[in-house]
């Protein structure tokens, strides 16, 4: 609005006026202020004469405008301290913890007890390095201060003595091990900024994958085009929260009836969810598409023995190729069209997979630093092991594979939790090669509660350690190139499924903290602050609308080397977590709105009304449905952590160390956070 008269042009003549003209834009909540340079019109009676400055009541109405916004930004910042606090207080007053989640999971006395010796010892140890904290941390505060009298005498005698033996004992290995888990950070920095630069070159180069024999169909006869025959399989297991949308987008998918078979491959054991899948199948069976149910009595082998029991029905033989999608997953009506054909004329070519993108990745901060994970580990690692190396791991689902390829590599087998990872290390040492499509997305979910995601990643990491060790003999032994074996053994396996895990926990939660009480071992600043920040950059550039996360990212990525190292340990030991197979948690928030708003331009998706079948199957989600009961928990090892990181950063002050102490501050923060489930999905 214009300025006021009164105010700002003081006495009439235009000599009394001294300040530069200013307009408040008051736009709730932020004020702006834009100052104009002021002109011989802009003021009568100013006879052309430049202004010479700000008046006082310029200054103090600028003042005031800055004083409020701060007032705005404090409340802010208030209120979701408080709302924190709230939730905090519910977690610790519940006093629900991550032990009962295991009680409620373990089926028998023997089982929970087996499961309770297992966390424990890793819990005891993380309790160990925390006691040991606080006592050091008793220790350097009597020494720093200035007491008096015999206790400040034994006090002084006690610390001369620790200094002399955490000089003599302590400080080298633990240097030692601080150096070489400084090596292996280094090298696996290394990797990812190899891996970087190479995605980099594609996009330069403009490199994609493209059919060696393109399958134009015949313009007065469409469906003259190459249209295999396929099988597609949707394993899942008490999906009741899904289940509809992924068999409709599935039997919508744009390719010959005559030439797809659907497979719902149901491994409930929820009565009411078998009913109400068998009746969704029945209806898309009476509309016209040819779609099986089958369940299975027996749940052995998981996913895998899911898959495995549906290659062996007779007639799989008659079909070329089978595509695989999760409970969760919904594909575009294209997604055959635009991935069978790389099969044409390429005999060797054994597997195509897709990208996974994400409907609810703005649902929370969890699912945002998911988001920018799985971003980096698609855009970067699939991609380029895609191009230059033809291998990479099966992402599981959204991807089709050739039948003889997998009947070739032995088929689905039930020895560890990542079959799919499993299958295709085995198709690769047979020589197949595989395509990843980057610009071929499958929607799905991601987990929004830390418990979900925490069972989730322990499975991932896990099961590539039980792999290792399986075939290990096998790469040795096959007669694929050196460097192909090179590839798996010290790059696939070594640096990215077991360093990884071990330095990012080593390093950032147990050396780093120690070292601020034996200070003879250093950790140089380019360790703790420099290369993580360029890694996390790194990291982020393929999701660049999550840079304002790039902190919490970096914080967070530490936080969860706890559950990856414990899911790495029991793995590579065949610790009995390692074969813990839980279902992650789908909310449904997948649906056919969403679908149709992220759906690439031109191409036509289903909407409501097409089909009376998708009416009754939206009709039927909207309506309220009674869901078991959840809880936040609060993680003890997680806990633990944040007062051992906080305990080290209230020790470095004593010896003023900025960067370290920073670190420390703000990841025992990301700890504390994280231990009492502050950062996933909020159950009231």
């Amino acid at each position: 609005m214009a300025p006021w008269s009164g105010l700002w042009a003081g006495l009439a003549g235009g000599d009394a006026y001294r300040g530069t003209p200013v307009i408040v834009k008051m736009e709730n909540p932020n004020w702006s202020i834009s100052e104009i340079d002021g002109g011989e019109d802009f003021l009568p009676g100013a006879g052309g004469r430049r202004r010479r400055g700000k008046n006082a009541k310029q200054i103090t109405w600028v003042l005031l405008l800055k004083a409020h916004r701060a007032a705005g930004c404090l409340a802010w910042l208030a209120s979701a301290a408080v709302a924190l606090g709230c939730a905090a207080r519910r977690r610790v007053t519940a006093g629900r913890t991550d032990s009962d989640a295991i009680e409620g999971e373990c089926e028998g006395e023997e089982e929970e007890a087996a499961h309770t010796v297992r966390r424990s010892r890793f819990y005891a140890f993380i309790k160990a390095c925390l006691l040991m904290s606080v006592f050091l941390l008793a220790v350097e505060v009597a020494a720093h201060s200035n007491g008096r009298g015999a206790l400040a005498v034994f006090a002084g005698s006690f610390y001369a003595s620790w200094v002399r033996v955490r000089a003599a004992y302590l400080a080298p290995p633990l240097q030692l091990l601080a150096d070489a888990c400084v090596v292996l950070f280094l090298v696996q920095s290394a990797d990812r900024l190899v891996q970087s630069l190479g995605c980099f070159y594609i996009l330069l180069k403009r490199i994609k994958p493209k059919p060696i024999s393109p399958a134009l169909p015949d313009a007065e006869d469409p469906d003259a085009g190459y249209y295999p025959m396929v099988l597609v399989q949707i394993p899942m297991c008490n999906e009741k929260e899904v289940y509809q949308q992924s068999i409709a987008a599935v039997c919508n998918l744009d390719w010959p009836r005559s030439s797809l078979l659907v497979q719902v491959l149901d491994d409930s054991d929820d009565p009411t969810t078998q009913a109400l899948i068998k009746e969704e199948v029945e209806k898309w069976r009476q509309n016209g598409a040819r779609i099986v149910y089958r369940h299975r009595v027996l749940r052995e082998g998981y996913k895998a023995g899911n898959l495995k029991s549906a290659m062996s029905c007779s007639y799989v033989k008659d079909y070329q190729y089978v595509a695989i999608f999760d409970a969760d997953f919904q594909p575009y009506p294209d997604f055959l069209k635009r991935t069978v054909p790389h099969f044409k004329d390429n005999e060797d070519l054994g597997l195509v997979q897709a990208r996974w993108s994400f409907v609810n990745k703005d649902e929370n901060l969890l699912t945002r630093l998911q988001n920018i994970n799985l971003c980096f580990h698609f855009e970067v690692e699939q991609q380029v092991n895609g191009v230059f190396i033809n291998f990479f791991g099966f992402n599981g689902t959204a991807g089709v594979w050739r039948i003889k390829a997998l009947e070739d590599s032995g088929g689905w087998m039930e020895r560890t939790t990542v079959e799919d990872m499993d299958i295709a290390v085995r198709a690769h040492l047979k020589g197949w090669k595989f395509v990843f499509l980057n610009d071929v997305e499958c929607q799905c979910e991601l987990p929004e509660s830390y418990e979900a995601y925490r069972k989730q990643q322990h499975r991932w990491h896990s099961g590539p350690m039980q792999l290792f060790k399986l075939c290990l003999l096998d790469i040795i032994r096959c007669k694929i190139a050196f460097w192909k074996k090179a590839n798996l053994i010290f790059l696939f396996f070594l640096l990215r499924k077991l360093i990884l895990p071990f330095y990012s926990f080593m390093l950032f939660c147990i050396i780093l903290p120690m070292t601020m009480f034996v200070p003879e071992a250093e950790l140089p600043n380019w360790v703790v602050c420099y290369i993580p920040a360029l890694m996390s950059f790194l990291n982020i550039i393929p999701a660049p609308k999550s840079f304002p996360f790039i902190i919490p990212y970096l914080l967070f990525e530490n936080t969860m080397s706890v559950t990856k190292f414990n899911a790495m340990i029991s793995g590579l030991f065949q610790l009995g977590s390692a074969y813990e197979w839980v279902v992650t948690k789908k909310s449904g928030r997948s649906s056919e709105g969403d679908l149709t708003a992220s759906a690439p331009k031109g191409l036509k998706q289903l909407t409501a009304g097409s089909m009376p079948v998708i009416d009754a199957a939206i009709k039927e989600q909207s309506n309220p449905k009674k869901k078991p009961k959840k809880y936040n928990r609060i993680y003890k090892k997680e806990l633990a952590l944040s007062l051992l990181l906080l305990t080290a950063a209230a020790r470095s002050l004593l010896s003023k160390q900025g960067i370290h102490f920073y670190f420390l501050l703000f990841q025992g923060i990301s700890f504390l956070l994280v231990g009492l489930d502050l950062i996933g999905e909020d159950i009231k």
